[in-house]
């Protein structure tokens, strides 16, 4: 092989290595954050999973959801299926604890067991990468949404895409929500 014949190869070879570290495939897997318990937690891990992404918040009408919440992810929690909360507090401040004081409410008050990660914020300039990738069509590839308050429910095929957005007031086990588990 001749060098300009080598030197065209090594170009090809650095042009697909670059494509496919680029985000041509928008997915919830090339994230990674922090849990409650200040550990480090890969979406990766829930490849081949459905996932419901949740920001939650203590001292809100519709905190009562983290008891439909938990009951769903105990029946599905074994067939693929996992809830993540994140709380938030950019809504009228009903989420102002700690993440050492979040986790003991949400433990004592509703046993919630399912993943929870750090607060953080869902909205506005301070929006963390995840929830840009899921209120951004050119993030995430599918759609685009606004968090309008706590407690909206992202729905996450198992190839890592968004699937559908769900109200903050519609229950966790309603009728479309355990459609889209169970099918």
């Amino acid at each position: 092989m001749n060098s300009k014949n080598l030197i065209l190869l090594i170009l090809m070879i650095s042009t697909l290595t670059a494509r496919s570290q680029k985000n041509d495939d928008p997915t919830i897997y090339q994230f990674k954050v922090t849990n409650l318990e200040g550990e480090e937690f890969d979406f990766n891990t829930l490849k081949g999973k459905k996932v419901m992404i949740v920001n939650t918040a203590s001292k809100c009408g519709l905190t009562p959801q983290y008891k439909k919440l938990q009951e769903l992810y105990e029946k599905y929690g074994d067939k693929d299926f996992v809830i993540v909360g994140f709380p938030a507090n950019n809504f009228l401040f009903q989420e102002p604890g700690s993440d050492e004081e979040i986790a003991t409410f949400c433990e004592k008050n509703y046993g919630v067991t399912f993943p929870m990660m750090s607060k953080i914020s869902v909205k506005g300039k301070n929006m963390h990468p995840v929830y840009q990738f899921l209120t951004q069509e050119s993030k995430n590839g599918v759609l685009s949404s606004s968090v309008s308050w706590n407690f909206q429910k992202y729905l996450i095929n198992p190839d890592g895409r968004v699937a559908k957005v769900i109200s903050p007031r519609t229950q966790p086990d309603d009728p479309t929500v355990i459609s889209w588990i169970e099918n």
